[in-house]
């Protein structure tokens, strides 16, 4: 009986670990469609190769280099997009989660936000037009609702 109840109590540990604690844009099955977070704090976005990934909190992520999977390695939640790497001014004006283009993208505070960009709907120039911060604030309020 005991060994049952250690056999679930790992499966059960085994699945919350391997689940995502929020909603991820995880298009071409990576994070940020396979581009290197890191880099973007490098101001240079490039996308990342297989041979350097890992999986942080149930999602892949792919690195241009072993030095960027080792930063990302030391400290992910520095290098996370927020809101799960969907549109930030989407999330912000709408509560919805929209694609991004991964090249277009802004770092404000320490943090990446990454926009959509299609013909006419750069969101990026929407978001730094109107008030960035209140649109964070409301990007912060909204993805509170919307994240799993």
């Amino acid at each position: 009986m005991i060994n049952k109840f250690i056999l679930l109590l790992s499966l059960m540990m085994c699945t919350y670990g391997f689940s995502q604690t929020i909603d991820y844009n995880t298009k071409n099955g990576y994070a940020v469609q396979g581009y290197d977070v890191v880099s973007y704090f490098d101001k240079t976005p490039l996308e990342g190769k297989e041979e350097f990934s890992t999986t942080f909190d149930g999602v892949k992520f792919k690195f241009y280099n072993a030095k960027n999977l080792k930063r990302f390695e030391e400290s992910p939640f520095k290098y996370l997009p927020k809101y799960g790497g969907y549109c930030a001014y989407a999330v912000a004006v709408n509560g919805k989660k929209v694609n991004v283009d991964p090249e277009t993208y802004e770092i404000r505070n320490g943090k990446l936000y990454l926009f959509y960009n299609k013909g006419k709907n750069n969101t990026l120039e929407f978001w730094l037009n109107e008030s960035p911060e209140e649109l964070r604030q409301k990007a912060d309020e909204n993805w509170e609702h919307i994240k799993n």
